[in-house]
């Protein structure tokens, strides 16, 4: 059974609009240097385990007002065994959303398929041509392509994010990013929290300022019908 590395048993605002919780699983295959959970994502066995039988009695307590589980990471679906995890979440009739970096499109069309994931919020690092650069990771592009597709022909509920990072995500990558996704349903921007990075260096970076977020907001608001920022 897939590792809990970590649970926010009361996340207002992982999952809109549901009472839910959100299950943290360690490890990632992206080295994004602002990443703020870097312990989670590079040293997961570093983290205490949650145990899955706490888990389980944690959930089973909190029956009738509890209505979904957001799993989010590092990268949840780096791991095989995530749909016994699901599975257990679906059998107490929970919702799920699924946070991903969208490195594993078909174990993401699988789950979906396999109806065991209600909600998918999937991370844009970057334009396409840049993702290596951003992510310090070597990355199948036609994969992050590939899970676009599938989230956008899914039927499901799902947002498209980009954290927008001083000195690496500018105004160009925004309109870059916004053509790539033209046409789907939500778009949320995200402040940079220069918290525990990876990369030491960007815990000197100052986040954008409101008004410049509000200026992103400005070059994508043409290419979706929602337009979400985060942190401002």
């Amino acid at each position: 059974m897939v590792e809990i590395k970590g649970i926010e048993k009361f996340a207002s605002k992982d999952f809109p609009g549901y009472i839910s919780s959100t299950l943290f699983l360690g490890g990632c295959n992206f080295s994004c240097p602002y990443c703020h959970n870097s312990d989670l994502a590079l040293r997961p066995e570093t983290l205490p385990t949650y145990p899955i039988d706490d888990f389980i009695q944690f959930m089973d307590s909190r029956s009738g007002w509890l209505e979904g589980i957001c799993v989010s990471g590092g990268e949840p679906l780096l791991h095989d065994d995530l749909e016994m995890l699901l599975r257990l979440i679906k059998k107490r009739k929970l919702l799920v959303r699924i946070d991903t970096n969208g490195s594993f499109p078909s174990r993401l069309e699988s789950l979906i398929k396999k109806q065991l994931v209600d909600n998918i919020a999937m991370d844009i690092k970057a334009p396409l041509g840049r993702y290596q650069e951003v992510t310090r990771s070597s990355v199948a592009v036609e994969d992050i392509s590939n899970s676009i597709d599938i989230i956008k022909k899914s039927g499901l509920e799902y947002v498209f994010r980009t954290t927008a990072v001083p000195d690496l995500i500018g105004a160009g990558d925004i309109e870059e990013i916004s053509k790539m996704l033209d046409g789907a349903k939500v778009f949320q921007l995200q402040q940079f929290i220069p918290t525990n990075t990876i990369d030491s260096d960007f815990l000197q970076k100052k986040p954008y300022t409101r008004d410049v977020m509000k200026e992103f907001a400005k070059i994508a608001e043409s290419h979706f019908p929602e337009i979400r920022v985060e942190g401002i």
